[in-house]
């Protein structure tokens, strides 16, 4: 066995190594969805910066709003607002090539102190695009408006 596993073990080592490797993650459906779970929980638990790390460094919002400015909109609502929460509804993704992909969804969100963001809650229609950079899909953009 010595003789085969020095002629063979690197090469089953490589094989071994180059497979795991094609083993990168959830499908890409399945990973947007769990990004959005993590938008939610980071929502609920009042973290601008949680926020921030899942927006891609080029996130374009509505009116413009870049990556900077999201973290800022979000911080301020968290302060203001100490009962913030958003419920996401049905979620549709949709795949564009490998590393792309558009989820559009329903939220409703309530703050619990009226403002911005009424106390019983507003729905919105939301359109977020997403993109594959390495491992990790980022936020890229997000377009929402009210439910009438």
């Amino acid at each position: 066995m010595g003789v085969l596993w020095r002629r063979f073990g690197g090469q089953w080592a490589l094989v071994c190594m180059l497979v795991l490797a094609g083993c990168g993650g959830p499908p890409p459906e399945q990973a947007v969805r769990a990004q959005l779970t993590a938008m939610q929980a980071a929502i609920d638990g009042k973290d601008a910066g949680k926020v921030s790390d899942l927006l891609a460094e080029d996130f374009v919002g509505n009116d413009g709003m870049d990556k900077r400015g999201a973290r800022r909109m979000a911080a301020g609502i968290f302060l203001q607002y100490r009962n913030v929460t958003g419920r996401i509804g049905p979620i549709q993704v949709e795949l564009r090539g490998e590393d792309d992909a558009i989820a559009r969804f329903t939220v409703l969100a309530t703050a619990g102190s009226g403002g911005l963001v009424p106390q019983d809650g507003q729905v919105f229609e939301v359109e977020t695009g997403w993109h594959r950079e390495g491992r990790d899909w980022l936020l890229r953009s997000a377009n929402w408006k009210p439910k009438l």
